[in-house]
């Protein structure tokens, strides 16, 4: 898109009184990665006074003055194979100090009122100072807006692995302590990322993942202002110091780093937030790449894709013993009592556990025995094992899990099918840290298209799980679910108690169990619903 939106001509007010060009105090030596950026010059700004960065992305909603805008559910961002399908949209937002960068970016989003949306700040990317640089920052003698002051590997890393669909971790800068906190905010699911920040458009790299280039253009005397009223009844700050930072560092960097960017803006917008015929239009076209990119399921293709093939090898079927059988027959009859149909369904969810951490690796560890006797034993050959329930019946099989496994950590997704277009939409959800490095026992109470399953797989491996440490685990499959599973990934375990062959029109497992959740939480099952639909969470 080369579109730009001009209401006049730019204002040149600021190029007046450029100051002559001075070496970046915190940023490193003269020229220090300047072959990376747009433009060449430096000069030494004051330090920002704000406590922390500001990174939006949990709780999933966003409040605007009109409403509050939560998170619908997520489609698919995956083919038939698990993998990657589709990008998410980025949009760049660069402007000047106090220029309404934050303002314009709320106003695209309530306009585009689209789920799964990211705003993430520059501020988050200032690089952690040394001891030395924070005396200097201290006497406000560093130099936070000289572009050597932002950690632009981190920021791209990040950036490129979120336009990927993959969970990241985004630092939280504490201005106080000029370091980095902690405790990282993690990112993930976003079908559109806005990335505003006064350097946004410096780096070239990062230029190569922007969808839209925006540049809020506001007036110097406006800005000024802005920053008057914020320093003086925020910060405590008196009127003559706040002009005299501005004259002395703002100015200058918006006159040598900033202004210049602006050639490379896909749409400038003057007046920001002001300026609703430019969000339009900005709107209007994020609408119409997203409605590109938009992949549509065929379930009906999904469905017959796989007929008449052979059960997967990553297929475990619980042994159908008398007991099992016996099991089996008690859960499926419509007449089975509420009561009776949740012992006896925690009865095969025990065994359905213990089968399923048979697959853990596992090596070779020796003891002594109380009778000062050696015994050559096993023991598990991992990190940790992390459980993962598909809400809500998925919940149901977490006391099983816990049961057998000591101290296990527990995550939860929220899956449910879209009425309208039969797709599954990922709605929710809450996964331990670090569940990277865990074995990831996946649980489910029945699996149909598989569509839900699938869709769980794919937010575990976008959050680094390795597929192989990946246990899918339910109680009852259709054949077309576990050839759906094994086919987009192939090296994820699927262990269940039984498989059924078929399912109906409704994507109902025949002859099946019934709506699990219903029958397990004593609700009432709507007309339409799916073996692979999760209801809203039970607590």
């Amino acid at each position: 898109m080369s579109a730009v939106c001009r209401e006049g001509s730019v204002s040149k007010m600021e190029t007046e009184e450029k100051a002559s060009a001075v070496s970046n105090s915190g940023g490193g030596g003269e020229g220090s990665g300047l072959d990376r950026l747009l433009p060449t010059v430096s000069t030494g700004l004051s330090p920002r006074k704000r406590t922390t960065s500001q990174c939006k992305s949990e709780p999933p909603l966003l409040r605007t003055s009109k409403r509050t805008i939560y998170t619908a559910g997520r489609p698919p961002w995956y083919n038939e194979h698990g993998a990657q399908s589709k990008e998410a949209f980025v949009i760049g937002l660069c402007g000047g100090s106090a220029s309404g960068k934050t303002t314009v970016a709320r106003k695209i989003i309530e306009a585009l009122d689209v789920p799964w949306v990211v705003l993430l700040s520059m501020d988050s990317f200032y690089k952690v100072l040394s001891k030395d640089e924070q005396n200097l920052a201290a006497d406000n003698n560093y130099n936070f807006d000289h572009p050597d002051a932002f950690d632009f590997d981190l920021l791209t890393h990040t950036l490129r692995k979120l336009k990927l669909g993959k969970s990241v971790k985004i630092p939280v800068y504490d201005f106080t302590t000029h370091g980095r906190q902690k405790e990282w905010k993690t990112v993930y699911g976003a079908s559109v990322v806005i990335f505003e920040g006064i350097m946004s458009f410096a780096d070239k790299e990062l230029l190569q993942l922007l969808d839209m280039k925006i540049f809020v253009d506001t007036d110097s005397d406006i800005r000024l202002v802005r920053r008057l009223r914020r320093d003086i009844t925020e910060r405590g700050r008196d009127i003559g110091g706040v002009i005299k930072q501005y004259n002395k560092y703002v100015k200058p960097a918006f006159d040598q780093y900033i202004e210049p960017t602006m050639r490379l803006a896909d749409i400038v917008v003057p007046r920001g937030g002001g300026n609703m015929v430019a969000i339009d239009l900005i709107v209007q076209h994020v609408h119409s790449q997203l409605e590109e990119r938009k992949l549509r399921w065929d379930m009906a293709a999904l469905a017959s894709a796989h007929q008449a093939q052979p059960l997967p090898q990553t297929l475990s079927v619980l042994e159908s013993t008398p007991q099992v059988r016996g099991m089996h027959t008690i859960i499926r009859n419509k007449e089975t009592s509420r009561d009776e149909f949740i012992f006896y369904s925690k009865r095969l969810m025990r065994l359905l556990i213990e089968r399923a951490l048979s697959f853990l690796p596992s090596q070779s560890h020796t003891v002594q025995t109380p009778q000062g006797e050696d015994y050559e034993g096993r023991s598990f050959d991992g990190k940790r094992v992390t459980g993962v329930s598909i809400l809500r019946a998925g919940e149901t099989m977490e006391p099983a899990l816990r049961a057998v496994c000591k101290d296990v950590r527990i995550g939860k997704i929220l899956i449910q099918t879209n009425q309208d277009t039969g797709e599954p939409e990922l709605h929710y959800l809450r996964l331990p840290r670090e569940i990277g490095e865990d074995h990831v026992i996946l649980m489910d109470c029945t699996v149909s298209t598989g569509a839900a399953a699938m869709m769980a797989v794919r937010v575990l491996l976008d959050h680094d799980v390795q597929e192989d440490k990946i246990l899918l685990v339910s109680l009852l499959m259709a054949e077309m679910g576990v050839h759906s599973v094994a086919y987009a990934f192939p090296q994820v375990q699927i262990i269940t108690t039984a498989v059924d062959k078929e399912v109906n029109d409704l994507f109902h497992i025949i002859p099946g169990i019934g709506n699990f959740g219903d029958r397990y939480f004593g609700t009432d099952a709507p007309p339409d619903w799916s073996d692979d639909e999760m209801d809203e969470p039970s607590y």
